[in-house]
Formats: structure tokens, C-alpha cells, sequence
């Protein structure tokens, strides 16, 4: 039975549905585990990904279907809600269905974005400690960052205060003559605080560290979280770890953690975040939580090791891409399955009306702020201009090769004729449709997608890469805007050219991916730009490299590692209940 998701807050709904939450020796029982596969910590469990993968090596993997978005409004149009949904009905339909979506960051969670645990009847619990830092993972990432930076500060100001003789005998290192001026890494926080994107840092006196600029990004920014999305076991995470630039010095070679001797504790402080940790949905469908990287420098999805497991322990495994199907989809496509060697059987793409409106020229909406009413009210011909966004997605879904399929996540303002249009639309485009109440009606509202999913993840189909491995940066960012983005061509800063060139010189890079970096609120490098704009050209304006976990991301615009806290932050609506301890006021 679905809870009054109107009347009841998510974490209110949360709250009702914990208090029958599996216990870990349910979920071992429920999903055929071994006792040393389980790992408890407190009410969850982390699952021992290595010991799982080894028994159920020989097994064949099931359907992997994959969730995605049009382009969306600033309040995100529900991915996780469908994720959540699709668990649910297929739940409902009695079949073996399981997923893995990604960690969230504490800062959207204590700012305005909520805590990306979907909402209403299709979420995940227990939200408390989904939102909160679940079993460490992000905490461990921090400290093995962290340690990095430790390790080259206290570097700098060694061998500022020690000569070559010296510091061979006080501290058995070889000078490494770190230029402050190129100091790469920052230190990292899980918080939107924009008064520590530059800060000055060692001041005082010689013993009180080396004084430069510095800064600091938000923790899910960091390359190490980057890294445990893409590794396929601890050895791989191990040997990425020894890769990681942290500065320059003054010759121009990259210092490295290798350099330093501190990629050993660095993964030493990460051996716990290589095994993903269970949850549910409301209705007690299983969902793993793993990873949790940012979704325009990096991945933007949940872990190669999570979907690996769960394609062996269930018959449909759901995963999760960050933003729409222009970055998104196109980094599961082009980059996760790369690595990973996995190939999805269906993709769904989640659309709201709204949203269409939005891209049909409606009003600006604003994270915030009420919604215009052009949103809650019949407006055909605003729905109209604005099919073409969720045409557009299609496309980029088939392009792929695999099976598209359109959720219509429908909100109570919806009408009949609006939802008929949509239809329309997507299958005139070529992909199946389905309309889903997930939110409002958990499983229930979700029969007609879990059907449709089902049936098109059955259909054979050829998957295939946008480009092949040994296309070359220009050319794989070349094809990226025109047939992704739908640009005309790709304008190169003189500088980025220059640094495009180089590395496509360079053997040493032949095997990174190539890691878009651009707004997700336009398919154009300009978030004002709305629909399938015409006529454009995409700006590079650099090249960002990240060597541990073999990145290339070309930056259409500008870009920050550290979030603002908003005015009105959803942390002044969190508390605790003091006579009950729990949680109050998560969304």
C-alpha cells in the first residue's frame, strides 16, 4: 500500500517504511548470499563485492537497463524517482530486479537539490543515513585526498628548510623542487562553500607550512571518487592511485603520488569504499549506493563494481546516469561501458511536461521559487515547441544502438491531451512509451513501465561506441558536438588547441577517455539556451587532465569544484527530534 505521498514529507515517508526494513540476516536469506558476503554496519551492510564476483563468476549476467533524462529544468525532472519506480513495479511483477544509484554529496543535500534519494513513494531508505554519510565511503575519500595534500605541503616545506644534504638525512627523499605556482590538487570538503574556492594557506612562520595559494573543492569533485567509479577491483584502484598529479615541478614534469610514496596509504584509507552498501526502495526492493562523482568533469554514475555484482545477482539490474542524455547517457556509452565491457539492453529516458514546456519557450523556472503556472496548466502549444528536446534525446539513445524507452513521470497537473501528445511524439521518434505515477503510487503507478522496460530489454540489438579507441581528441570531441549536442562544429581556443595537440601526441595519453565538460541545463555550452538550438558552435576553451583516472576533459565554459551555498539552504529546515534521536526534514 503506497503512503499519502501529498500529504507526507519523503523523510516521513521514510521513517514509515524503515520500521520494516530487512535486517541484514533478511537480505542475506532474500538474496542468496553467504555469510562473509555481508559485511553489517549498524542497520546496512556493505556487500564484499570481491567474494561475491569470485562464486558467482560463472554465472550469466541479466538485463542491464539503464536511466537517463531530456534535458532538465534547474529541479531536476526525477531520475531516481524512475530508477526507484522501475524497482518497484518489476517488483511488483514478481521479478528478480535490483539496482545501484549514486552516493549524494552533503552539499546539495544541506543546500537546495535535496538528497537525490528519488521522493514520494519511489525512493530510497533509509534516508537518514543515505543523506548523512551512509557507511563512510565519501568520509574515506576525504581523508585519502586529503592526505595527498598533506603529503606535498609538508613536502614544500621540507625541502624549503632543509637543504639537498639535509633532507637526505632527515627525511630519506630526494628533492623534488615543487613549483607553487603549479599546484594542481586542492584540498576537498563534502559542503557547498564558496568562501574556500581560493584561500592563501601556510602562513605564519617557517615551521607553520609553505605559503601559497590554494583551494578547495567539493569532496564527490575529487579524482579518487572519479576513480572508484570506473575500477573493476582493489588492485585496479591500487595502481591508479600511484597516477595521480598533484603538482608540477619547476622543469614542468608532473609530481605525482607516486613521487610522494603516499598512493599506498591513500588506498589504504579507501579499502572499505570498494564494496558498495545495500538499501531499498520503499517497498523493500534492493538497491546498492556506490559512488558518487561529479557529472561534468567526471562519470557522473554509480560504480562499474556495482553493476558487475548485481548483473550476477539479479535477473534485471537497474543503474543511474547523472544529468541527461547529452553528458549522461553519452558517458555511460562512451566511457563506463569502455571500461566496464558491459553492454546495456534498454535505456529509459525520463520526461516531464514541464520540462517540454520549458524548452518551448515557457518561463523561467528557479529552484526555489513557484512554479509559473504555464506548468500547471494545459498549454498544448508550449508542449508542443517543446517535444523536440525529448526527440533530440531519443535519437542520441538509438545512435547507440540499444533500446530507448520513454517514461512519462507525470505530475497531478498533467492532463490527458498533454500526456497523449507525448506519447505521440516518442513513438513517432521510434522509441516505446510508457506513463508512470511512480511518485504518487509507488509499484503500482509503475506496472506500465516495468512492462514496457521488459519487453524492450528482451529485443536484440547491436550496441556500438560513438567513435573507436584510437580516435583523437579533436575528432572524438568533434562528433561528440555534432551528433550529441547537435552543434555544427567545435571552435579551439588558440591555448586549448595547442594543449589538444600535445596530448594527442603523446602515446602516454592514447588510452584516456574523454570526459566532456558543459552545462547540463542546454544541449549548448550556455544554460540560457533552451529545445535543440540551431546554427551553433561549441567553445573549447582547455583541456583539464586527470592521470589517475585517465581523463581528458575538454571544458565548454567555465567550471567550479566548489558549489555556492544558496540563501535559502534546506539545512535550516533539518533538525532532530530530541526525545526520538530521528532525523527530521531530509528531502
Amino acid at each position: 500500500m503506497a503512503y499519502d505521498a501529498v500529504k507526507m514529507s519523503d523523510w516521513q515517508i521514510s521513517e514509515a517504511a524503515e520500521e520494516n526494513m530487512p535486517t541484514p540476516d533478511e537480505w542475506r536469506e532474500r538474496l542468496n548470499l553467504e555469510k562473509d558476503e555481508m559485511l553489517p554496519m549498524g542497520r546496512l551492510s556493505k556487500l564484499d563485492f570481491m567474494k561475491i564476483i569470485e562464486r558467482l563468476k560463472d554465472k550469466p549476467d541479466g538485463k542491464y537497463i539503464e536511466v537517463t533524462a531530456i534535458t532538465p529544468t534547474p529541479l531536476g525532472e526525477g531520475k531516481t524517482t524512475t530508477t526507484m519506480g522501475i524497482l518497484e513495479g518489476m517488483g511488483k511483477r514478481g521479478l528478480d530486479v535490483g539496482g545501484c544509484i549514486r552516493q549524494p554529496s552533503g552539499g546539495p543535500t544541506m543546500n537546495i537539490k535535496g538528497s537525490a534519494a528519488g521522493g514520494g513513494n519511489a525512493q530510497l531508505i533509509p534516508l537518514t543515513e543515505f543523506s548523512m554519510g551512509l557507511t563512510g565511503d565519501i568520509n574515506d575519500i576525504m581523508n585519502a585526498h586529503n592526505l595527498a595534500m598533506v603529503a606535498l605541503t609538508s613536502r614544500m616545506q621540507h625541502e624549503r628548510n632543509y637543504n639537498d644534504e639535509q633532507l637526505q638525512r632527515l627525511t630519506h627523499m630526494r628533492r623534488l623542487d615543487i613549483d607553487p605556482t603549479r599546484v594542481e590538487m586542492g584540498w576537498i570538503m563534502d559542503f557547498c562553500a564558496q568562501s574556500l574556492r581560493n584561500i592563501v594557506i601556510g602562513l605564519g612562520g617557517r615551521m607553520d607550512g609553505f605559503t601559497f595559494q590554494s583551494k578547495f573543492g567539493i569532496a564527490v569533485s575529487s579524482e579518487l571518487m572519479a576513480m572508484l567509479s570506473i575500477v573493476r577491483d582493489l588492485a585496479d584502484l591500487r595502481e591508479k592511485m600511484d597516477n595521480i598529479t598533484l603538482a608540477f615541478d619547476k622543469r614542468g614534469n608532473a609530481v605525482t603520488t607516486a613521487d610522494l610514496e603516499v598512493g599506498g596509504a591513500m588506498t589504504a584509507w579507501m579499502r572499505n569504499t570498494i564494496n558498495p552498501t545495500l538499501c531499498s526502495t520503499v517497498e523493500y526492493q534492493p538497491c546498492m549506493v556506490h559512488a558518487g562523482p561529479f557529472a561534468n568533469i567526471a562519470v557522473g554514475q554509480s560504480s562499474i563494481i556495482a553493476d558487475r555484482i548485481g548483473l550476477k545477482m539479479f535477473d534485471y539490474h537497474v543503474t543511474e546516469s547523472g544529468f541527461g542524455a547529452d553528458i549522461g547517457f553519452e558517458k555511460f556509452w562512451n566511457v563506463k561501458c569502455r571500461y566496464s565491457g558491459l553492454k546495456p539492453h534498454v535505456s529509459v529516458l525520463t520526461s516531464t511536461i514541464r520540462a517540454m514546456k520549458m524548452h518551448g519557450g515557457g518561463p523561467k523556472v528557479v529552484a526555489g521559487l513557484k512554479l509559473p503556472g504555464e506548468y500547471t496548466k494545459e498549454n498544448l502549444g508550449l508542449l508542443e515547441k517543446g517535444l523536440s528536446n525529448m526527440t533530440h534525446h531519443i535519437n542520441i539513445i538509438k545512435t547507440s544502438g540499444i533500446s530507448p524507452v520513454v517514461c512519462i513521470n507525470t505530475f497531478h497537473t498533467d492532463t490527458k491531451d498533454e500526456i497523449a501528445m507525448v506519447r505521440k511524439a516518442a513513438e513517432d521518434a521510434g522509441a516505446r512509451c510508457a506513463v508512470s505515477s511512480h511518485w504518487a503510487d509507488g509499484g503500482d503507478g509503475a506496472l506500465e513501465l516495468a512492462d514496457v522496460v521488459k519487453e524492450a530489454s528482451e529485443e536484440t540489438h547491436e550496441f556500438k561506441f560513438l567513435y573507436p579507441v584510437e580516435t583523437k581528441l579533436r575528432d572524438r570531441v568533434d562528433k561528440i558536438a555534432k551528433v550529441v549536442y547537435g552543434a555544427d562544429g567545435v571552435a579551439w581556443t588558440p591555448e586549448a588547441e595547442n594543449k589538444a595537440k600535445m596530448l594527442e601526441s603523446d602515446s602516454k595519453y592514447d588510452d584516456y577517455t574523454t570526459m566532456m565538460v558543459k552545462t547540463h541545463l542546454s544541449l549548448t555550452h550556455d544554460p540560457a539556451v533552451k529545445g535543440v538550438p540551431k546554427g551553433w558552435t561549441l567553445p573549447i576553451r582547455d583541456v583539464l587532465i586527470y592521470s589517475g583516472a585517465k581523463f581528458l576533459c575538454p571544458c565548454a565554459g567555465a567550471i567550479s569544484l566548489m558549489p555556492g551555498t544558496c540563501s535559502d539552504p534546506a539545512f535550516r529546515r533539518v533538525d532532530v527530534d530530541t526525545k526520538t534521536g530521528k532525523v527530521q526534514g531530509l528531502f
